[in-house]
């Protein structure tokens, strides 16, 4: 039979845009647990000679290990099954907002698999990975060069850890300087949610800036808060509502005339790489992520890293390790000499060198030109997609250009009973990842898009006609497509804040009850 669309009845589960947009939407697939059984085994092994005494003494298991056994091919299968489940930048348009789902370049992923950089252990003999200490280098110098500063730590593992290592740089200065009674730090109320944890856990009293109406930080209220207790200001720029701080060296001049640093929040150095130099704008510390601007892998938890670059007065507090060249020779200096101000180390060994060559690798394959013009083009489809949208959806800053993303309300989802989250849940039926929902705080249910420069322009085009089609059906009445999504994907709806308050971490077989005598 064929329905009235023309597709065999049974079938209908994959909307059109999510069939061009390449999510499949498959069925669930039960845990391991639930496939194998622990009364068989996958593998055999030859018996146990049980007079010989084990390694591990009191450490040896008493129980079973109760691991389900499957065929090779069942536990292959089972697990590409789960696979297919994620959605990925490789699936279909990813438009998370403040988080730069951006294509991977396969050259990249070749780079780092090639020998010499793929087999090399950190425990090695400098002189055996002269190679990788020069490509660690050359990298610390486009950073440097890209950012107007003059030192870079390469340790951090990714964002929140590289703001750690700025603002500890910025604690060791203070302390350096008998200004070690410093003990607030200013950040604005548009800030990623980072960046007061990281004050607060570096033991910083926190100080929120008001936004003006137009979302950028308030100047006068920076100006207001400052006193000789201010350690620096942690600011994003790019902030989260999308848009360029235009104050923003004014800002700096204010807090450095009060003794105090400004670090930068470098998540959205995407914006622009390659046009602006936040050395040039006065900031003294800044993380760079390079799992979102230079393209490697993202999401997941991992890997990342989150280099920091540092101004002149903040570069004598970098921590360990750094490469320095001696003529041909490079040594990475592991260890603080005698009246050092380096931090010593951040973490065991000296950062993510898989991602250290696929940044590498972005910047050669780009240049600087290149680089500005990925910038350039992620700030064009940002201002498309508002511009295609806005009649649509409210753009509370729409009076001014956006950056890399923009910046939608709830506005006029008022009245309809369709809330930002069921909307973000049709997206799913849709075969589109939602973007971020609810944040930035400062903007009632809001919706952040970032559609990064390596999207096209009929990728954006089916976004843009998917997302007037969820509105115009919202503002007709249909809150059923909505509030009962996802129907469509392998999960239904979720209680997700049961979810979060209570987790089940373990899986457990069910109780059998038995019958009734």
């Amino acid at each position: 039979m064929l329905n009235n669309q023309g597709r065999p009845t049974g079938v209908d589960n994959v909307t059109s845009s999510s069939a061009v947009n390449g999510a499949a939407l498959l069925p669930s697939e039960p845990l391991i647990f639930e496939i194998g059984t622990k009364e068989k085994s996958g593998v055999d092994l030859p018996a146990l000679d049980q007079n010989v005494g084990s390694k591990l003494g009191k450490f040896a298991r008493k129980s079973d290990i109760d691991l389900p056994a499957l065929t090779e091919p069942q536990a292959m299968r089972h697990y590409v099954r789960i696979s297919r489940l994620n959605y990925s930048i490789d699936a279909g348009f990813y438009p998370l907002g403040s988080c730069t789902m951006k294509h991977n370049p396969r050259l990249n992923e070749k780079m780092a698999r090639l020998p010499g950089i793929a087999d090399i252990h950190p425990l090695q003999p400098q002189s055996t990975v002269q190679g990788a200490i020069e490509l660690m280098e050359e990298l610390a110098h486009w950073l440097m060069e890209l950012t107007g500063t003059k030192a870079v730590s390469m340790t951090p593992k990714a964002g929140a850890h590289g703001e750690m290592c700025g603002m500890m740089a910025i604690k060791a200065a203070h302390e350096a300087n008998g200004q070690s009674h410093r003990n607030i730090v200013l950040v604005p109320e548009s800030a990623h949610g980072t960046n007061p944890a990281t004050a607060a856990f570096l033991g910083y009293k926190v100080k929120p800036i008001k936004a003006r109406e137009d979302g950028t930080v308030d100047v006068q209220a920076v100006k207001d808060a400052l006193d000789e207790n201010v350690a620096g200001i942690m600011l994003t720029n790019p902030n989260t509502c999308g848009l360029f701080e235009p104050d923003v060296i004014e800002i700096a001049d204010a807090v450095h005339e009060a003794g105090a640093y400004f670090y930068c929040d470098g998540a959205n150095f995407n914006a622009i790489m390659g046009v602006i130099r936040p050395g040039d704008l006065g900031i003294d510390a800044m993380h760079i992520n390079l799992h979102k601007t230079f393209s490697t892998p993202h999401g997941g938890g991992g890997p990342g890293a989150g280099p920091v670059v540092l101004s002149d007065a903040l570069a004598p507090f970098a921590p360990l390790p750094y490469a320095k060249r001696d003529g041909d020779k490079l040594t990475l200096v592991e260890n603080k000499g005698e009246g050092s101000d380096h931090l010593g180390r951040l973490s065991a060994f000296h950062g993510q060198m898989g991602m250290y060559v696929r940044a590498l690798t972005y910047m050669l394959s780009h240049g600087v030109d290149g680089l500005g013009r990925a910038a350039r083009d992620a700030v064009l489809n940002a201002n498309y997609l508002k511009a295609k949208l806005s009649d649509l959806y409210n753009a509370p800053y729409g009076d001014q250009p956006c950056m890399h993303e923009v910046l939608f309300d709830d506005s006029t989802l008022k009245g309809t009973g369709v809330s930002t989250l069921d909307l973000a849940k049709a997206m799913i039926d849709e075969g589109y990842h939602p973007m971020t929902m609810y944040f930035p705080l400062v903007v009632h249910g809001a919706m952040l898009i970032e559609p990064t420069e390596s999207e096209s322009l009929h990728t954006l085009d089916q976004f843009i006609g998917t997302m007037r089609e969820l509105m115009e059906d919202a503002k007709a009445g249909n809150v059923e497509r909505f509030t009962n999504a996802p129907m469509k994907a392998p999960m239904r709806r979720l209680d997700e804040t049961r979810a979060a308050r209570s987790p089940i971490l373990k899986w457990e077989a069910p109780t059998q009850q038995k019958a009734a005598e």
